[in-house]
């Protein structure tokens, strides 16, 4: 490998090991797990991070349960205990002020499981720490150019360039896999996946200070005339509110988005959380944001290479289904991976990541398509968008599999695609029922037509995702 023209001439790494057996690049949510994952197996694995400190983002603070029983698999359950993780139960979907609660289902054992918010840094720092005690793990804090190093022609990636914190010289690590766990702003996808990020709206982030809940440990999810806004607690005095933008979003500079969340949003919200929602407006010098990102899953095909996590699909946080995605990949891959000896074997692990992305869609693609649709109707836009909106909440308030069902596949405890597909279009159905039954009888010959339309705007709504959910 050496004598190939892309090693030609390559400064040596900084510590004594100049090859591992994996490279992950990126310490987060899905970095972190598979290090230690791939660590316990007895690879030898090398962990990289352009900036070890504590992050300090608005998303990424809802665990789901299913998130947490990967967690429990993976052996490491314990990064969720002594930093203030809060319990989560379900949620509350507050539809022009009229609540209904929607409890975690009951599991086969007989129990409710639990999610977990919390601060998302202070969460990475327990991952963080969990890699760093994991055998055969090597954490380097470094900045890793997008510039991988491949061998010859065939495009096999062998290796990373990278600059070590304090020092401005690029040095060189070699490895039989490089994963990319870099995110959603990742500078690797671009060389590997065609595929573009589509950013149809953004979160702004607020944190409010010992706010009364309307409904304790759970996520409120706040429907009106505008995108949705959400709700949780992060600590124990502190609680998160993400206001969903569409399109530009009003100016910081000029004072539009501060006069937007007073005047547009706040009235909105339930009463009990107005002045700490008011209190954090005011005070904030500046409210941040993430864009909501959506990026179908595509199979990996570079021999060398795996793209993982944020880096290689994306959907909609509003269901919080990221790190439950994350975590179960990471199971995934520890298993698949198991039994392959030499990694250096190419063509066996591509044969393993082949598996890998089909295996994953019982989950994945229903967390996916879920937290998309669900986007669709909670921030209706349209007309017809809006009659599902309300079939959708009407169709919440029947309760039992109504609710059991859907919030267990957005808990990521329920992995049965068809399950999904079936209550999407019995929420159609049923929302054209709605319709009717609060229209003036004269007026149902529209209706009759105006049903063609909703129950079209139900398919535009889903097909796609399902499509790009079959692709490679």
């Amino acid at each position: 490998m050496v004598g190939t023209p892309e090693l030609r001439d390559l400064p040596p790494p900084p510590l004594p090991k100049r090859s591992f057996d994996v490279a992950i690049i990126g310490a987060g949510i899905v970095g972190c797990t598979l290090a230690v994952a791939l660590g316990k197996q007895g690879r030898d694995v090398l962990l990289l991070e352009r900036d070890l400190s504590e992050p300090n983002r608005i998303v990424g603070e809802l665990l789901q349960p299913g998130g947490v029983k990967a967690l429990q698999q993976l052996g490491m359950e314990d990064c969720l205990e002594g930093f203030d993780a809060i319990p989560c139960h379900g949620y509350q979907v507050r539809y022009h002020n009229d609540p209904v609660h929607i409890p975690y289902a009951i599991g086969e054992d007989g129990k409710r499981p639990e999610g977990r918010s919390f601060h998302h840094g202070k969460f990475i720092q327990k991952l963080r720490a969990a890699a760093k005690a994991a055998p055969n793990v090597t954490i380097v804090e470094a900045t890793v150019s997008k510039n991988l190093i491949k061998n010859g022609a065939s495009g096999h990636v062998i290796g990373i360039r990278c600059t070590p914190r304090n020092t401005k010289e690029e040095i060189c690590y070699f490895a039989s896999i490089t994963v990319a766990a870099d995110g959603c702003k990742s500078n690797i996808r671009s060389d590997f996946i065609p595929r573009q990020v589509q950013v149809k709206s953004h979160f702004f982030g607020l944190e409010l200070i010992d706010t009364k809940m309307p409904l304790k440990n759970h996520g409120i999810v706040i429907l009106s005339n505008r995108a949705p806004v959400l709700i949780y607690q992060i600590g124990t005095h502190e609680t998160r509110a993400l206001v969903d933008i569409q399109g530009k979003p009003p100016s910081q500079t000029d004072g539009s988005l501060k006069s937007y969340m007073l005047g547009t949003v706040l009235p909105t919200l339930p009463e009990e959380v107005r002045p700490s929602f008011r209190k954090a407006v005011e005070d904030s010098k500046s409210i941040r944001s993430m864009p909501n990102s959506f990026l179908p899953p595509t199979m990996n095909k570079t021999p060398g290479l795996i793209m993982v996590g944020d880096s290689m699909n994306m959907r909609h946080p509003l269901t919080g289904g990221g790190m439950t995605v994350a975590f179960n990949d990471v199971v995934l891959l520890r298993d698949l991976l198991a039994d392959v000896e030499d990694l250096s074997d190419s063509d066996l692990v591509l044969d393993k990541l082949a598996e890998f992305h089909w295996k994953r869609r019982n989950l994945t693609s229903v967390v996916n398509i879920l937290a998309q649709a669900l986007y669709s109707l909670f921030a209706a836009d349209d007309d017809n968008l809006k009659v599902l909106q309300k079939g959708c909440f009407a169709y919440f308030q029947m309760g039992g599999l109504c609710i059991d069902h859907p919030v267990g596949l957005l808990s990521g405890m329920l992995r049965r695609p068809l399950v999904l597909y079936s209550h999407f279009f019995a929420v159609a159905f049923y929302s054209i029922f709605v319709m009717f039954k609060t229209t003036n009888p004269l007026l149902w010959p529209l209706c009759v037509l105006r049903s063609f339309m909703v129950f079209y705007t139900a398919c535009v709504v889903i097909l796609p995702y399902i499509w790009a959910e079959q692709q490679c």
